[in-house]
């Protein structure tokens, strides 16, 4: 069953670009990544589907159910996390989560204390007393707590330490293998890497890739920094290429004994070679025949 259909889903805002001509499919039981730099189009994707922002072309569909048409009925099944969460100062955590709980007219209480014990949050502190991170373990819990069918979560570790963002994803994946589906959406490439099956890519309001993780991850270029001088010109498959005072950086996807062969000939005091950035992965994409994927 498709939970999520869009066709030439547009966003404008004005003049302005939001969304343009975008075709995704989520499946039901998918744990789909959808990665994108800031302001490439994620948010406004999500808004759109949610029917919390009106469409300018396009359609889209959640659970078979047209966003703009059956919107309450859309929103009925959906947890969802916004990258930035604002409450009601002077309320209680616990008094926040009730009134998530009254809205969706449903009992919660057991699920959220459950939660709430999993995700280390007093539930007697006040909104406005709240680190970041304990702020978005409020969000992830009203989310969570009535058991949705999907779960929209657009970037949602930020402000997590890493113990409890490890936390987060085992209660994700034992939601995904109880059948739930999962649309995460983020800018951080190693959280779509290790949880997601597949993922989208989009740029500029653009989906620019979509396949399987293994797919999309499937590249030999790698980020390699020389401190010190080497002959560039005689290293085919260099790009990127980025001097400092002392150091070149650059991407290289070219034979590995020909980088070595350059190295071992130039004056090299310390060298580097990682694994590519974000950015410079959408870069591997975009460049690629010139036209992406």
């Amino acid at each position: 069953m498709e939970i999520i259909k869009t066709d030439r889903l547009t966003k404008y805002y004005g003049k302005a670009r939001g969304i343009v001509d975008l075709d995704i499919t989520v499946c039901q039981g998918e744990f789909f990544g959808f990665i994108g730099p800031n302001g490439a189009g994620k948010s406004t994707t999500i808004r759109t589907l949610l029917g919390l922002i009106t469409p300018t072309g396009g359609t889209a569909t959640v659970f078979g159910k047209d966003i703009t048409k059956e919107k309450e009925d859309v929103l009925r099944d959906i947890g969802y996390l916004p990258s930035e969460s604002l409450f009601y100062q002077g309320m209680k955590v616990k008094e926040v989560l009730k009134l998530s709980e009254d809205l969706r007219k449903k009992d919660c209480g057991a699920e959220s204390k459950l939660l709430c014990e999993r995700l280390q949050l007093d539930t007697s502190r006040r909104i406005d007393e709240l680190s970041l991170g304990n702020r978005k373990k409020v969000a992830i819990v009203c989310a969570l707590q009535h058991r949705p069918e999907l779960l929209v979560l657009d970037e949602p570790t930020s402000g997590l330490d890493p113990l409890m963002q490890k936390e987060f994803f085992n209660i994700l994946h034992e939601r995904n293998k109880e059948g739930a589906t999962v649309f995460l959406s983020g800018h951080v490439l190693s959280e779509i890497q290790r949880n997601c099956t597949r993922a989208a890519i989009i740029r500029d309001g653009r989906i620019i890739a979509c396949d399987r993780i293994e797919a999309l991850s499937k590249t030999t270029a790698k980020h390699v920094t020389v401190h010190g001088s080497i002959n560039l010109e005689r290293l085919d498959g260099a790009r990127n290429i980025k001097f400092t005072e002392d150091s070149v950086s650059f991407l290289y996807s070219g034979d590995m004994n020909n980088l070595l062969c350059v190295l071992s000939c130039g004056q090299v005091n310390d060298l580097t070679v990682a694994e590519p950035d974000l950015e410079e992965v959408f870069l591997h994409y975009y460049e690629k025949d010139g036209k992406g994927l």
